[in-house]
């Protein structure tokens, strides 16, 4: 299932959702209970055989622009990952 992104302009939130293509968008925040928007991202592809995603993120990035990069995007943003909801009970059974 895809993972999607979605944005809270006055909490300065993204959500991220890992949803199927025909479950129902994230339409309000659960913080504030304000509308959100879906972030278009990039997929996430390994085109110079790197070991990791944070490896590939800062291959080309020294240690010290790689921590002002951090640092400036934390306190802009707050990413918050929002788990899929329980459908059933598997020891009801």
């Amino acid at each position: 299932m895809p993972v999607y992104e979605y944005e809270c302009t006055p909490c300065l939130i993204i959500y991220e959702v890992r949803q199927s293509m025909k479950d129902p968008p994230l339409e309000t925040c659960p913080k504030c209970q304000g509308p959100v928007t879906r972030i278009i991202s990039a997929p996430n592809l390994n085109r110079y055989n790197f070991s990791s995603p944070t490896e590939a993120k800062y291959a080309k990035l020294s240690v010290r622009d790689e921590i002002t990069k951090e640092k400036a995007l934390q306190k802009e943003y707050q990413k918050i990952w929002l788990p899929p909801p329980v459908k059933h009970d598997p020891w009801s059974d």
